[in-house]
């Protein structure tokens, strides 16, 4: 009877082991099984929304995380994320934008170059990826790495060809930073525009950037607007008090509507440089001095955003100066142009724009170490900067022990710099690396050109207008 017994156990465990074999399989060739059922079939993950899109599937998904990776018991937080879904026979671009992931389908440019899938990632404690209660101790980038790390690990029975992370500004450090903690998870990483503030309190790369940037009329036009802006502090607060109120903004975290006006008007040539190119200069008041306030309003406004520092303007980016002002440091410039007795604050530091409910301390050594290691053991790393950006002042660099990996300069672009703005040397090389790292086969890597055609809706820019002095 015994026997018996054991015979049937022993045959109930390698039915159950073909079945789940077969199930596997079947996720992985996606021949069986379709891929909504294969997404839903991961534990913790549920369905928010599909979209149709031609030639894709599109998936807007939660996925349970731990609020505490070392300690998965303490609490768990529903994650957005969303997917693009071509074909499991493709390759699988990892997107981090480092703040909120749009609910839009649209691809990043090594998607489009890989003709791949493309799996985004809300980065946790934007919401509503937020745990509740939120410990804000849980925000840093080791969490957001094993965030994303878990995400991957889940999804890769289903997409099981070569996987590449990608992300611009915030979302290039995300995905750096994720490389850094997993190196083994992905096979090639391209980062754009990503800043990397090594010392926090050593900015002169910025104000050395800002003597050099374009050329010196538009340079100095904008100097001129800016500080004109704080000579006019007195109607033009009037005006913006005037504008608060018809908004209902307030101005509790930052302290007040003062602190909030200069914030803005500090922000003006950081802000243009970010977002603009050299011929936008002719936007800007060719004389200040006889410009009217409206004109001075206008240019700052439309530039830096009179509503960006009130309380509403803040609460959705809580979560980044909490990073900026614990481990991701934050650039202070200095304004040579303008008399001290203008400036009451300077650049304010990110204590200020955050609650002060939430404790903050900063960490020194967070960027030390992943500085270090890119230079040391970067692998399969592409680095992408713009010309013209404030934020690749400073800025990754490899060097002795990284291996197949680049750090390039699109001439005269701004913070939306890609592979398509190198020059053609430098494009063709960053195309076929990307292809590589993708498993593309190399008589396809050779012809250097993006596979997918473009496609007006899904690749269209990935820069979008925020606030300067935010990655």
């Amino acid at each position: 009877m015994r026997k018996v017994l054991r015979w049937l156990l022993a045959l109930t465990v390698l039915i159950g082991t073909l079945s789940t074999a077969g199930v596997a399989t079947a996720a992985q060739t996606g021949q069986v099984t379709d891929i909504k059922d294969q997404l839903l079939a991961i534990p913790g993950m549920s369905l928010i929304q599909e979209k149709p899109y031609t030639g894709y599937r599109y998936f807007v998904l939660n996925y349970t995380q731990p609020v505490d990776h070392r300690h998965p018991s303490k609490g768990t937080f529903q994650q957005r994320i969303t997917v693009l879904h071509k074909d499991v026979s493709r390759p699988t671009v990892f997107y981090t934008g480092g703040y909120n992931v749009s609910t839009t389908p649209s691809r990043s440019e090594p998607t489009r170059i890989a003709d791949a899938n493309q799996v985004s990632l809300e980065y946790r404690y934007f919401t509503p990826s937020r745990p509740a209660p939120a410990d804000w101790s849980k925000l840093d980038i080791w969490q957001a790495a094993s965030d994303q790390h878990r995400v991957f690990k889940a999804l890769k029975p289903i997409y099981t060809k070569n996987w590449i992370a990608t992300g611009g500004s915030k979302g290039g450090m995300t995905a750096t930073y994720f490389e850094r903690f997993y190196p083994r998870d992905m096979d090639g990483v391209v980062a754009y525009v990503a800043p990397n503030d090594v010392v926090n309190n050593e900015d002169s790369a910025y104000d050395r950037f800002f003597t050099k940037v374009g050329t010196k009329e538009c340079r100095d036009r904008l100097d001129a607007v800016q500080r004109e802006a704080l000579v006019r502090r007195d109607p033009l607060e009037k005006k913006y008090a005037a504008y608060a109120a018809e908004n209902g903004f307030t101005f509790t975290t930052v302290g007040s509507l003062d602190k909030a006006y200069e914030a803005v008007v500090l922000d003006y040539v950081w802000g243009f440089w970010q977002y603009s190119l050299l011929s936008d200069c002719d936007t800007i008041p060719a004389n200040a001095a006889t410009a009217t306030d409206d004109e001075i309003w206008t240019s700052v406004d439309t530039i830096s955003g009179f509503s960006f520092y009130t309380d509403q303007g803040l609460d959705p980016y809580t979560p980044y100066y909490y990073q900026a002002g614990t481990q991701l440091g934050a650039p202070t410039i200095k304004f040579p142009y303008i008399e001290k007795k203008y400036l009451r604050y300077g650049y304010q530091p990110p204590r200020t724009f955050v609650p002060r409910s939430i404790p903050m301390k900063f960490q020194p050594n967070a960027m030390r170490d992943v500085d270090s290691w890119v230079r040391h053991h970067a692998d399969h790393m592409l680095f992408v900067y713009g010309q013209n950006d404030p934020w690749g002042a400073e800025r990754f660099a490899v060097g002795k022990g990284s291996k197949d990996s680049y750090v390039f300069t699109a001439p005269g672009l701004n913070h939306g710099a890609n592979v398509a703005g190198l020059t053609a040397d430098q494009k063709t090389l960053a195309t076929a690396r990307i292809l590589a790292w993708a498993g593309v086969p190399a008589t396809t890597t050779a012809k250097a050109k993006p596979l997918a055609s473009y496609d007006a809706k899904l690749d269209r820019p990935a820069l979008e207008r925020e606030p300067a002095l935010r990655p």
